[in-house]
C-alpha cells in the first residue's frame, strides 16, 4: 500500500488537532503528514494572551498545550516559521517559504487541510503601522506587545475597539498598570450584544477607571520623531495621548490563499465547507478553525466565529476524516463569553438586529436579579435578556451582564437554542438550586417567564 501524505496549513488549534487525530487512525507507513506553520509556536491557547498580558497567567509557555518537538515525536512533520504562498490545486502541491532564509519549495499533498487562521483587523491609516501600535492574535504577537510594554516608560494605553479583544484587552493593561482609553464606533461597547445591554458594559467599565468613548473614529495614530505611537486621533478632533495601542476591532479570516486558488467563500470572507469540514466542491482537501464559515443554527445561514472551542472540534471533524473514519459538524448558535474585571458579558443565539436581517418576529424581555439567593453574602447583580419568536415563543437569544457566577449562565440557553426549545418549555427546565449558587428562580427561569408572557401578549 503507498503511503499518502497529508499537508497541513497552520499549526495551531484547527491544523494540530486535525493532524493529531488523523495520526491517531493511521500510523506513519500509512499516512505521513507535513505541517506548516508561520509563527514559532503551535497548539496554544490564543484565547489566554489577555491574561498572560494582564499578570494572571505568569509564563507564556503555560499558554502552550504542544509544542513543535511533541508534535514531531508523535510522527508529524512539523515546519514552523514556514510560510504557504501558493496553492495549486491542478497540481495538488503547496509552495512554502521558509522566512528566516527566504527559500521556497513546492510540497506535493494527496490531502490537504487548510487551518489558516483569522488576523486582526487593520484599517488602512496613516501611522498604523508605527512601533507601538498591535493587533492580537497570535502568540507572536502577544509576544511582541509584551516586548513593547517592557520597553516602554509611559503608563497610557489606548485600546481601538471595543468587541471582546478590545474589552479583554483593556482589563489586561489596567491588570498591568496602565491608564486605559477605549476607543471605538459604536453608541455602546460590545456590538455583540443590542445596544440596551452594552450600555451596561460602558457604565461598568466607566465605574472601573477605564475611559470609554463612544461614536470615536479613529483617523490617525500620531508618531513621535522616532516613529513610535504617541496619540490617536479621531474624526472629532480629539487626541488620545498613548505609550502604546491595541487593535481590538476584531478580526477577518486569512483566506488570501483559498481566494486565490478559486476556493469558494462565504459573505465574510471565509471559506466554505460542507458538515464534514471538506471544502465545497473539493473531495480531498478540509479547511476549519477561524479561516471559515459555519452554520449558525438559528439564523439558517453561514457565520464567521472564530471561537477556539469551535477550531479543536473542527480539527477533530477533519481528522477523523482524513484518517478514513466519518464525523461532522452541524453548526452554532453563537455563543461567547467574556469578562472585563469584575464584570462578565455572555451572549448566545441572535441579537435584535439579527432576527430582524433574517426575517423573523419576535419579543423581548429583559430582566435584573442577582446571581446567588439575595441574602447570600457576595450576591451580585445579573441582567437578563432573551429573545423569542412571537407567534411560536421559539427561544431565539439570550445575552447576560453581571457579576461573579453570571456568564456560564448562557449554557443552560445555548442547549436550549441547540435544542429547538420554547420558552415555556425553558421555564420548566429542573436546574440546580441552593442559596450560594442560584435564588430559588434562577435569572434564567425569571426570563422566561416574562419572555413567556412577551409571547402571550403580542399574539399571532
Amino acid at each position: 500500500m503507498a503511503t499518502e501524505r497529508l499537508v497541513v496549513v497552520g499549526g495551531d488549534a484547527a491544523g494540530m488537532s486535525a493532524a493529531s487525530q488523523a495520526r491517531r487512525l493511521k500510523g506513519p507507513e500509512e499516512l505521513e503528514i507535513v505541517a506548516f506553520e508561520r509563527g514559532h509556536f503551535t497548539s496554544y491557547s490564543a484565547c489566554g494572551i489577555p491574561y498572560w498580558v494582564g499578570g494572571r497567567v505568569a509564563e507564556r509557555d503555560e499558554l502552550i498545550a504542544r509544542t513543535p518537538e511533541e508534535h514531531r515525536a508523535r510522527g508529524i512533520g512539523l515546519r514552523t516559521r514556514t510560510e504557504v504562498v501558493e496553492l495549486d490545486l491542478p497540481g495538488s502541491r503547496v509552495r512554502a517559504r521558509d522566512l528566516d532564509s527566504g527559500s521556497e519549495s513546492w510540497t506535493d499533498y494527496d490531502k490537504l487541510v487548510l487551518a489558516t487562521g483569522a488576523r486582526p483587523v487593520r484599517p488602512r491609516l496613516p501611522g498604523i503601522g508605527a512601533h507601538g501600535v498591535h493587533g492580537i492574535q497570535t502568540l507572536d504577537d502577544g509576544q511582541r506587545l509584551m516586548d513593547s510594554l517592557e520597553r516602554t516608560r509611559g503608563r497610557r494605553a489606548v485600546v481601538v475597539g471595543a468587541g471582546y479583544i478590545g474589552v479583554e484587552m483593556a482589563e489586561a493593561l489596567v491588570g498591568r498598570g496602565f491608564e486605559v482609553t477605549v476607543l471605538h464606533r459604536g453608541a455602546q461597547p460590545m456590538a455583540t450584544l443590542d445596544p440596551d445591554m452594552g450600555g451596561l458594559v460602558h457604565t461598568a467599565m466607566n465605574r472601573m477607571g477605564i475611559r470609554t468613548v463612544s461614536r470615536a473614529e479613529v483617523t490617525k495614530i500620531l508618531t513621535d520623531e522616532q516613529g513610535r505611537a504617541r496619540a490617536v486621533a479621531t474624526a472629532a478632533g480629539e487626541e488620545y495621548e498613548a505609550d502604546v495601542v491595541v487593535l481590538g476591532i476584531g478580526v477577518e479570516p486569512r483566506t488570501a490563499l483559498a481566494r486565490a486558488a478559486g476556493l469558494p467563500l462565504g459573505p465574510s470572507g471565509g471559506i466554505l465547507t460542507d458538515l464534514s469540514m471538506r471544502v465545497r466542491g473539493h473531495e480531498n482537501i478540509w479547511s476549519g478553525g477561524d479561516c471559515v464559515e459555519v452554520l449558525d443554527l438559528i439564523a439558517g445561514r453561514t457565520r464567521h466565529i472564530p471561537l477556539g472551542t469551535h477550531a479543536n472540534k473542527h480539527g477533530q471533524v477533519i481528522g477523523s476524516g482524513v484518517g478514513g473514519g466519518y464525523a461532522t459538524f452541524p453548526g452554532v448558535v453563537g455563543t461567547a463569553v467574556s469578562k472585563v474585571c469584575d464584570l462578565e458579558i455572555a451572549r448566545t443565539g441572535l441579537r435584535e438586529r439579527d432576527a430582524l436581517e433574517a426575517g423573523l418576529r419576535f419579543v423581548t424581555a429583559t430582566i435584573t436579579s442577582t446571581t446567588t439567593a439575595g441574602y447570600y453574602p457576595g450576591a451580585a447583580e445579573m441582567t437578563v435578556k432573551m429573545l423569542a419568536e412571537r407567534r411560536t415563543g421559539r427561544l431565539l437569544g439570550v445575552q447576560i451582564v453581571g457579576g461573579a457566577g453570571s456568564a456560564k449562565r448562557v449554557d443552560i440557553a445555548a442547549v436550549a437554542l441547540t435544542a429547538g426549545m420554547t420558552v415555556d418549555q425553558v421555564v420548566t427546565l429542573d436546574l440546580g438550586y441552593a442559596p450560594p449558587f442560584s435564588p430559588v428562580w434562577d435569572p434564567i427561569l425569571v426570563a422566561a417567564r416574562k419572555a413567556v408572557s412577551a409571547v402571550r401578549s403580542a399574539g399571532v
